[in-house]
């Protein structure tokens, strides 16, 4: 039996997400008070097997109290019970959230305790961190459009289905900001860049023009050499812990040429020696 818990900060994607679990056969449960948690689980999903082998649940900043402090402590009771059990955190930065309210004129949970919109954001934050340092899975969403979050929740859904590592790939600009999930993260500004060449100034690393001009230049794919040689003696390792994902990102100047390009290059690679794998390009909305 399949168990994932979806939590993170509100205005993060959480219900996009329970209805994506939902679209792929999840039995889908929002705010359930987290105090019920145990009892669901031994009461209900072991005794009614069938209709609740796949199911998800959306756990928030309102179940405060002794049972989201011992948060740790209901994960292995569910573990116990022999659930495989996943959690997904989700987030995104403050000045995100701020303009998704401000956009949706959405009233935030928390701010029925007298708080500004960001000060709840802040609470929020700090309300949860005991369950964000349990995530199997964090996942970013301040430059994700709602496309490509559903894209990326339906891979992640695949993956523990299938019980099989998830190498997410994910090309980013330094100028914009470090992806926040990131397992190892390549820094390629080193290597030639095709901004500097007037003619592929406009274009990005998946267009021909600016895959010739960095194929031809042998510090490129030295690099590619070195980055992917390294991943491919350690992703095994991973596997054998059992890990459902693994996030690799490649930042350069603007996200734009460079780590585009050895996003996809390296995609290609790992997908032709038989891995699921998943590309993201941040800057590239």
């Amino acid at each position: 039996m399949k168990l994932i818990i979806v939590s993170g900060l509100s205005g993060s994607g959480k219900s996009i997400a329970l209805h994506t679990f939902e679209d792929c056969g999840y039995y889908c449960i929002d705010n359930l008070p987290i105090t019920l948690l145990p009892g669901f689980v031994s009461k209900i999903m072991l005794e009614e097997q069938k209709l609740y082998a796949k199911t998800a649940i959306g756990i928030d900043a309102r179940n405060q109290g002794e049972f989201l402090v011992a948060f740790g402590r209901t994960l292995d009771f569910i573990r116990s019970k022999g659930i495989d059990c996943k959690v997904f955190y989700m987030q995104a930065e403050e000045a995100t959230l701020l303009k998704r309210y401000s956009e949706t004129r959405r009233r935030h949970p928390l701010t029925d305790q007298n708080l500004s919109l960001t000060e709840a954001i802040k609470a929020e934050k700090e309300i949860l961190k005991n369950v964000s340092k349990y995530a199997d899975l964090v996942i970013d969403t301040s430059r994700t459009q709602f496309h490509q979050l559903r894209m990326l929740i339906k891979s992640q859904i695949e993956a523990v289905d299938a019980q099989q590592l998830l190498v997410q790939i994910q090309s980013f600009g330094y100028k914009h900001g470090m992806p926040m999930n990131a397992d190892y993260v390549f820094d390629v500004r080193i290597l030639p860049n095709p901004y500097w060449v007037q003619e592929l100034r406009g274009l990005t690393g998946k267009d021909q023009e600016v895959i010739d001009f960095l194929s031809s230049e042998d510090i490129v794919q030295e690099y590619f050499d070195g980055m992917s040689g390294f991943l491919e003696h350690w992703i095994p390792y991973f596997e054998k812990e059992n890990r459902s994902y693994l996030t690799i990102a490649i930042g350069c100047t603007g996200g734009q040429h460079r780590s585009v390009f050895l996003a996809e290059k390296l995609a290609a690679k790992f997908k032709a020696d038989g891995l699921k794998t998943l590309v993201l390009h941040r800057e590239l909305n």
